[in-house]
This record gives C-alpha cells, structure tokens and sequence, in this order.
C-alpha cells in the first residue's frame, strides 16, 4: 500500500524552515539537493543565479512511517501563496499502484508533470486535482 507525506513549498526560505523543523523533530535529512544540482534538459529550463541556490528537494524523517519533504518555488513553478504551499505526496509500492493513483486522482484535474523516469531514480509526477489539491505520486526504482 502506498504511503502518504506532505510536502511544503516556500518562496526561496526552505533551508531556514527545515533547519527549524530538523532542531524540533531531530535526525538528519534523507536529502538536500538544489537547483543548480539538476542535470541540464531541454523540458526545464536553467535555474537563474539566485534561484539555482533554492532547495530544489529536502526530506527530513520524522518516524519510520512519516517523512516531511520540501523545496522552493522557482520562476518554472510560480510563486507560492500560502494556502497552496503544500502537496500531498504519495510514494507507491510499484509502478502500476503509482500510474493508478496518479491516472484516477488527476481526472478532471491539471496534469503539471506527467509520470515519467526522473534523474533521481523515481517514476514521479505531479497534478493537481479538479478540487484544487496538489498531488506528487512517487515510485522509487531504486529504494535506498
């Protein structure tokens, strides 16, 4: 069964925040990686100066079952308004589970990335749903 983390969104202060959230929670990040880190493509367009500083991902466990994840927004992603700062990520057992929910979720919704094979090694993609939710569905290919 897949399982389900929230992931923050912060206009270019994800570092401050998480340090914050690591000095309450504890342990130490999974990952922290920025913008600048991506390997160069043609369907993302290369992070300005300033914004490739910007976290592009952190993960911070806070229990065996519960990790929260985070990054900034970017010229690419727009401006967060606080209210939609946030995503529901779902990190699926397989591919077939991660095209399910992401096909049966995004109906009537906006697709933002389809599902595909990322740098990272995971099958992701992201939407929001016809409510106005946004949505993150992760399959790790190579689990750690």
């Amino acid at each position: 069964m897949a399982t389900v983390n929230v992931y923050l969104t912060f206009n270019g202060n994800t570092e401050e925040a998480f340090n914050f959230y690591k000095s309450v929670f504890g342990g130490e990040f999974d990952y922290i990686g920025k913008f600048k880190d991506m390997p160069p493509s043609e369907d993302y367009p290369s992070p300005s100066p300033e914004e490739a500083e910007r976290i592009m991902h952190v993960s911070l466990p806070i229990s065996k079952e519960t990790i929260l994840m985070g990054s900034d927004s970017t010229s690419f992603s727009g401006d967060v308004t606080f209210g939609n700062n946030f995503s529901v990520s779902i990190n699926a057992e397989n591919r077939e589970e991660a095209d399910r929910l992401f096909q049966g979720l995004s109906n009537g919704g906006k697709v933002i990335m389809p599902m595909a094979n990322t740098f990272w090694g995971a099958y992701f993609g992201m939407f929001t749903d016809k409510f106005g939710v946004n949505w993150m569905v992760n399959f790790d290919e190579f689990p750690k």
